[in-house]
């Protein structure tokens, strides 16, 4: 599966193919947001992955790991969830977590277990999306899920 990385000319596209598979859309452009897009043959994208950074580089939030309906149930998913994985882990991320309500058994798959909202909220407080969620109320509705990068 061939990811390229995100840039400024892909942000309409990329938004548009997340609000479509219902994820998070704020924050897309910000430096600690590293993303990835894979396109079809007509230049459509049809999946995304990528993380947001901790300030410290101890803690990465996974976010934005989607396929398009029509491409699932082919392992992609997982394949870019890996990807993701790699990338923090590559960077020098001890962590990895995430937010979940809907895919905890495919998460679950890839190693993570269930985690404390409050402190993947305290350990990740300057990304984006955790201080978007603490902002609207959502983080209360949120569940949250980690693993470590090494030692995997």
């Amino acid at each position: 599966m061939e990811l390229l990385p995100h840039s400024a000319a892909d942000a309409q596209a990329l938004t548009a193919f997340l609000r479509e598979v219902d994820l998070t859309l704020s924050g897309l452009d910000e430096p600690t947001v590293r993303l990835w897009t894979r396109r079809d043959a007509d230049g459509t994208i049809v999946a995304s992955t990528g993380y947001e950074m901790s300030t410290d580089g101890c803690h990465a939030l996974i976010r934005s790991v989607a396929v398009s309906p029509a491409h699932r149930s082919r392992g992609r998913g997982s394949a870019l969830a890996r990807f993701a994985l790699e990338a923090a882990a590559e960077e020098g991320a001890p962590t990895a977590w995430l937010f979940s309500r809907r895919s905890g058994p495919f998460w679950q798959g890839l190693g993570f277990a269930p985690a404390d909202r409050d402190d993947l909220a305290d350990a990740l407080a300057h990304t984006h999306q955790v201080r978007l969620f603490r902002e609207t109320g959502q983080l209360e509705r949120e569940v949250a899920w980690s693993r470590p990068l090494h030692g995997r």
